[in-house]
Formats: C-alpha cells, structure tokens, sequence
C-alpha cells in the first residue's frame, strides 16, 4: 500500500516537455500578447516533490489585467495546441491566477501579489529562465 506522502502527488504525465515544445512557446506568447510583465520559468523536472515539469510565472499591473493574461493563455493555447487546461483557480479575486496544464502551470499575479507569495524563492532549487518580449529585428533593405 502506497503511503500518504505518495498518494498525495499527482503523476506527472509521460511526454517529456521542455522549453522549445510547442505548447510552453505558446504560454509565453500569450503572456506577452497581453503585455505581461517579468516572464520567468522554472524547470520543476529534477525536483522530485514538484507536480509539473515547468512552472511559468508572470505578473500583471491591475486585476483585469490578470484576467485577460489567464483567458489569452487559455484561449491561444486551446487553438494552437488544443489543450484545455486541467484545471484553473483564481478568477473571482483576480490577485492570482493559476491555469494548470499539468506538465506545466502558469502563474499570473499582481505584482504586490507576486511579492508577498515569493513563488521563485520557494522554488529556488529549480533553474530558471527569463522570457522577454523583445521584438524581432529585421535587417534593413
């Protein structure tokens, strides 16, 4: 018999993610389409208590901000992976916003929100990466 510890942990699924697969690029995109700000992932896969391969967090300066992020997360991603999300918390309050894709969950906050929870500390052993939204420079003719 498993033991409570074991029990608790949602089994990650099977495909192996990483930061060039198609629904993370997609993540990020959509986060930068609604200009959300301070884009960082961290890569959960060798820490073994952690519930999902990546986790992608970003913020946003006001509440209906935070909600045009999540619902371009979700929405973008439907249509170019057609990936629901598992499940999404955070709406009513519009400080934090998780969208859970499994291998990967996005974190929205507000900035003061983003401050008070510390999220990247908590996870300080994983690494992590900076998204910026930096526009393509095409060469001149």
């Amino acid at each position: 018999m498993a033991t409570i510890s074991e029990q608790s942990i949602r089994p990650k699924a099977s495909t192996k993610l990483t930061r060039n697969s198609k629904i993370f690029k997609t993540i990020i995109k959509a986060i930068h389409d609604k200009k959300g700000s301070n884009v960082v992932s961290l890569d959960l896969r060798k820490i073994l208590e952690a519930s999902a391969d990546f986790f992608i967090v970003c913020e946003a300066s006001n509440p209906n901000q935070v909600k045009a992020i999540a619902d371009n997360v979700q929405d973008i991603v439907k249509k170019e992976t057609n990936e629901a999300a598992y499940k999404f918390e955070g709406y009513q309050a519009q400080q934090w916003i998780l969208v859970d894709y499994v291998n990967v969950v996005v974190h929205v906050f507000l900035a003061e929100t983003r401050k008070f929870y510390r999220l990247e500390e908590m996870w300080h052993d994983a690494p992590s990466m900076e998204h910026t939204d930096e526009p393509t420079v095409k060469p001149a003719k």
